[in-house]
């Protein structure tokens, strides 16, 4: 079995990816792609994880999992997505460090499925946007006690990559910016589903349709109509030309409010996750996807 873990990261997609793919989930059983709902796995394996991290995994696990999810037969592939799978919003950046339980919480996942092939996708997004909106979630009342008195431009992203990959080297990790998921959806989508890039997928425009004004929407939609067949990449350029014109500022604007920070700082941020994202790329074994 083909074991797809989305392990997030908070606050990039909000559950969107996990929404479209169950509302094909019909379709991708028939493919032998199973999607399950999040209630009947995500409590189970928030538990699971918990003890093994106590006890150890027990060796009925992965059929105590399985016998949850109500299969009548094992899946060629299956698709569970939580970002919370690698700790709490305090666990995501406390310390200073992105996500250190996440090395630690991935060989949970390859003990208990020892003999499956395990992918790994994550999100990641810039820390000037993330590290104000992850800690508005936890009860710190500071940057600088949530971080443990690290400087955020210490913080890389690469860093937690890095570690789970050479901790887990057997585990492929695919990766991509919060900030590029509306043009790069339907890629992921697809990659996550194990299907072809000409599958249709219903409501693989619904990202769009949230930061896309109206007319913008449906001059969009009548485009394609008009241009069937297009690849992934003749659909980026045309999301994003349409983006140019039509974006809704509202949707897409971002409050950083964090006491002491300036418009220079949120630069020097996205400055250094731009180079962040130059040693993602370099790092074995990770697919780094990009509009």
């Amino acid at each position: 079995m083909q074991l797809v873990l989305h392990a997030g990261a908070h606050i990039t997609d909000e559950d969107r990816l996990l929404r479209c793919l169950t509302a094909n989930r019909d379709m991708l059983a028939e493919r032998g792609t199973q999607v399950p709902y999040p209630k009947e796995y995500r409590r189970l394996m928030r538990d699971v994880l918990h003890a093994a991290a106590n006890t150890g995994v027990a060796d009925d696990t992965r059929d105590v999992l399985m016998d949850a999810l109500g299969f009548d037969g094992t899946p060629d592939r299956l698709i569970l997505s939580n970002p919370g799978f690698f700790g709490t919003p305090k666990m995501a950046a406390s310390g200073g460090k992105f996500y250190t339980a996440a090395a630690g919480r991935t060989q949970i996942f390859r003990d208990i499925f020892a003999h499956d092939e395990i992918e790994m996708f994550f999100a990641i997004c810039s820390p000037a946007t993330f590290l104000p909106a992850i800690m508005a979630q936890t009860k710190y009342d500071s940057l600088a006690a949530y971080l443990g008195g690290t400087d955020p431009r210490e913080m890389r992203w690469s860093d937690m990559i890095r570690h789970v990959r050479s901790s887990i080297p057997d585990i492929p990790i695919t990766v991509w910016c919060n900030e590029d998921t509306p043009l790069i959806w339907g890629q992921i989508l697809r990659e996550m589903a194990g299907v072809e890039p000409g599958v249709p997928l219903a409501g693989e425009h619904a990202l769009l349709r949230e930061i896309m004004t109206p007319v913008g929407m449906s001059r969009f939609d009548s485009y394609l109509e008009k241009h069937p067949g297009m690849t992934e990449m003749q659909k980026r350029r045309v999301i994003s030309a349409f983006l140019d014109k039509f974006a809704n500022e509202d949707a897409i604007e971002e409050e950083l409010d964090l006491p002491g920070w300036t418009d220079e700082t949120v630069d020097e941020l996205s400055d250094l996750y731009d180079d962040d994202l130059y040693n993602i790329g370099r790092i074995p074994g990770i697919t780094l996807l990009s509009p």
